[in-house]
């Protein structure tokens, strides 16, 4: 372990050093490299279990599984987990309820030290959690490694949050009162996350509820189950009591179950577009027994641009593009899948971009190939059909083909679909793949117009050497996440809080000063001096009254 993973005790409260991010791992070392070749071998050795769910510390076996593949070997069975039913997914919910008393009254420092073991934990076994990764969903090495830091960063940052949360205190003392303000949790929730971060985000989302006192149903995403199985385990061997965390597996009609239940009182989400909205319509209908408002959390799509002003380092501009665009073969919501060109230089920046994109390696992420598959048949069909349309919007100059392999594996070139109108559905609708449009802008007006004209606002970019362009974005690049002179992906817990506006989400800001907030209500608390004498409170606190 590392120092800040080990927290001293002094009058019941955790000192903790300051919050620094993860290192990322160095695959070019000789003997790092060897490690990960030997976790994936040593991962590969456990594929093809059978997991249960988990409900109230119970292990629970049903008729029906879901079997997760390998989407680089579609044949290659990564694990087989028994499917919750309607039943099971009301059990769950029951059990996070029954938990939710005791785990509420848990004193903080005890939740977050909990939370403080499990990264370390984490930390110990970097390198097998990257290989889960790769296997499970495609990640090349340094794509897992992210992940895995992510994850670690999200425990390290909401433990430090949740103490500091518990500090609060009222802006003023009113004269003659003691004034306290406490953030209590909110009760049982439950966290709905996506396969394409299978780790960090599910873990954090998990993990800012329960440091808060709440518990929670957790239901991942049918293309990564593993993943969230390895998790659960690992926060029951770091302490965790029965039933804070209960895990079902399951489809669309499980999380229907527990989003629609009537003693669900949050729901954090982190997906697509349609289903975050469907969720916060069937949240937002009162249940009968129902006495609450829910809170949904959501996270959803974008349509991201890269804005390449006429005086943009072209190189930098490229590079910062590519890497938007294809890192986890663009399967990221902060992806860029639109690049507004200045048309002084946008001739050179399209032959230079292809020039680059041609260069990725596609193949085998356990291999550590530059790019790798897309998760899995249904998003390898719709990515070729949106190539197939984006032919017709414009001028493929790079990719637009699937790319065969021995076993079958989900793979489709790097694509550079240019000379896209700024109102064609390549330019509007999230792909989720490794397809990017090209946009000729008239000049930077024209460019700020068309990054604003569609429904998202996750993440967005510029590359521009003028202060005033600058100026201009940070007032009218209408993101969440904006990135000046640099990618748009690679958000780090602290730095750069995630979340969007519009149809992108509810600027949730995971990762942010504010985001253990959301999984809590703010309880205003007045008490006038002096009715209690000092000494009768002395003598109680002497007695454990």
């Amino acid at each position: 372990m590392t120092e800040r993973s080990l927290p001293e005790m002094s009058h019941s409260k955790l000192l903790l050093s300051p919050f620094v991010n993860e290192a990322f791992t160095d695959f070019n070392d000789p003997a790092i490299k060897q490690d990960m070749i030997a976790a994936i071998a040593k991962v590969r050795a456990e594929l093809g279990a059978t997991y249960d769910l988990v409900i109230g510390g119970r292990r629970v076996r049903t008729a029906a599984t879901i079997t997760s593949t390998n989407p680089a070997r579609p044949a290659e069975v990564i694990g087989v987990h028994h499917a919750a039913t309607e039943a099971e997914a009301k059990d769950a919910v029951e059990a996070a309820n029954a938990a939710f008393p005791s785990w509420a009254k848990t004193p903080v420092s005890e939740r977050v030290a909990l939370l403080l073991r499990a990264a370390a934990m984490i930390r110990e076994r970097h390198l097998t959690f990257c290989a889960w990764l790769t296997l499970e969903v495609g990640k090349n090495w340094a794509e897992a490694d992210a992940d895995v830091g992510e994850c670690i960063d999200f425990l390290e940052f909401y433990a430090r949050e949740a103490l500091r949360l518990d500090a609060a205190t009222t802006p003023i003392q009113f004269p003659g009162e003691r004034n306290l303000l406490r953030y209590i949790p909110l009760g049982a929730g439950a966290v709905i996350p996506p396969w394409n971060f299978p780790f960090a985000i599910m873990a954090g989302m998990t993990t800012a509820a329960i440091v808060c006192g709440n518990t929670v149903v957790l239901k991942p995403s049918p293309d990564a189950p593993t993943i969230a199985a390895h998790f659960v385990a690992l926060l029951e061997e770091a302490g965790l009591p029965a039933g804070v965390v209960n895990l079902v597996q399951g489809g669309p009609a499980v999380g229907r179950t527990i989003v629609e239940h009537p003693q669900v009182r949050f729901i954090a989400f982190t997906g697509s577009k349609k289903v975050g909205l469907e969720i916060h319509e069937r949240a937002a209908k009162t249940q009968p027994g129902q006495h609450f408002i829910k809170r949904t959390i959501l996270e959803l799509g974008g349509k991201d641009a890269i804005v390449v002003a006429a005086d943009a380092d072209l190189d930098a501009a490229v590079e910062g593009v590519a890497a938007s665009a294809f890192g986890f073969n663009g399967q990221k919501c902060s992806a860029c899948s639109r690049v507004i060109v200045d048309a002084a230089v946008y001739d050179a920046f399209c032959e230079r971009l292809s020039e680059r994109v041609a260069k990725y390696a596609t193949g085998d992420p356990a291999e550590n190939f530059a790019t790798g598959p897309v998760i899995n048949g249904v998003a390898h069909k719709r990515v070729l059909d949106y190539i197939a349309l984006g032919k017709g919007e414009g001028r493929l100059i790079v990719g637009g083909n699937a790319i065969q392999t021995a076993d079958g594996g989900y793979y489709i070139a790097p694509t550079v679909i240019a000379d896209v109108a700024p109102t064609s559905l390549l330019a509007q609708e999230e792909v989720f793949g490794p397809l990017l449009a090209v946009i000729r802008a008239s000049d930077f007006d024209d460019a700020m117009a068309i990054a604003n004209a569609t429904e998202y606002g996750l993440t967005g970019a510029i590359y521009t050497g003028s202060r005033k362009n600058l100026d201009r974005a940070r007032d009218e690049f209408h993101v969440g996440n904006l990135y000046l002179n640099r990618k748009c992906t690679g958000a780090m817990v602290g730095a750069h809080p995630f979340g969007g506006f519009n149809m992108s989400g509810t600027d949730s800001k995971a990762g942010g000063p504010d985001y253990l907030t959301l999984f809590t209500q703010a309880k205003s608390i007045a008490e006038k001096i002096g009715v209690v004498s000092e000494k009768d409170e002395e003598q109680e606190e002497r007695m454990g009254m």
